[in-house]
């Protein structure tokens, strides 16, 4: 399998949420899992705001960043360029998405078109999973159930 995860899949990697331990079950059989680099960058600042709200407190903020620095090498990282944007951008448009559930579609996309067998799509955002679905995505919630 072929794995792609946005943000909010992503982080239930390593913060304990409803369905964690599905998504880690699907990350050790994929062969590759993807994301977006943006994954980056909204996946420290759910943990910051974690920190904040105090769902996390100091000492395991700063175990899930360690966490997941050192993880970060270990995903198929797919860069945002100029023509990932713009597709995104007719994402946005189509389906209604915010932007950068619009740059995950895209990236996922973009990984898909690279490969010769169809990515199973990792989010927990219904809009994103129709659309998704739309693009000839797996979706990873309709495998768990």
């Amino acid at each position: 399998m072929r794995l792609y995860l946005d943000t909010s899949a992503l982080i239930k990697l390593y913060v304990d949420e409803q369905d964690s331990s599905q998504v880690e079950h699907a990350v050790a059989q994929a062969e590759t899992t993807a994301t977006s680099l943006i994954t980056y960058v909204e996946t420290r600042a759910a943990f910051a705001r974690r920190r904040r709200d105090g769902s996390l407190t100091v000492f395991q903020y700063n175990q899930v960043v360690r966490e997941f620095n050192d993880d970060w090498q270990r995903f198929f990282v797919v860069e945002v360029n100029d023509r990932l944007v713009r597709s995104a951008g007719k994402f946005a448009e189509v389906h209604g998405l915010r932007g950068y559930d619009a740059v995950h579609l895209a990236s996922a996309d973009f990984f898909q078109a690279t490969l010769t067998e169809v990515v199973t799509f990792g989010c927990w955002d219904e809009r994103l999973e129709t659309a998704a679905r739309r693009h000839g995505l797996s979706l990873l919630r309709s495998r768990l159930q």
